[in-house]
């Protein structure tokens, strides 16, 4: 799969000439210098499982918070005050405990789940990640 990067900001994308807003991505380091202490572990726990789907999976940190990319962005993790919101798309639709909010799109559906603790990322929501990351 080719890769485009951007040649202001230098993220990549899936596509070239992708819409975005153009803003250099951040080193590990330089993002969670300022994080809240809850969100680097469950990054941890969903890196490390992510990172093991394949040797093509991207990694961007952003101010927002950090992308997990294949052929686009299949997840993301966003802090919040007290949790971090994991989102991703799947092909389907389905309802879970986790889930805090759904919407439908042309070809999938996108879900968040709240994420307190790194004992959230479940065997479902490893389930969930993996099946992102496998229709992208």
């Amino acid at each position: 799969m080719a890769v485009w990067t951007c040649p202001e900001c230098r993220r990549t994308f899936g596509k070239a000439n992708q819409g975005h807003t153009c803003a250099p991505a951040m080193t590990l380091d330089e993002y969670f210098a300022t994080g809240p202490d809850f969100e680097r572990p469950i990054f941890d726990e969903v890196h490390g499982f992510v990172t093991a789907l394949g040797p093509d999976v991207r990694v961007e940190f952003v101010q927002v918070g950090v992308f997990f990319k294949k052929k686009t962005t299949f997840a993301e993790l966003r802090p919040l005050t007290k949790w971090s919101n994991l989102s991703f798309k799947l092909p389907r639709t389905f309802e879970h405990p986790l889930i805090t909010k759904t919407w439908p799109g042309p070809n999938r559906s996108y879900y968040v789940a709240r994420l307190k603790l790194p004992s959230d990322v479940t065997d479902d929501v490893r389930g969930w990640l993996a099946e992102a990351y496998e229709h992208d």
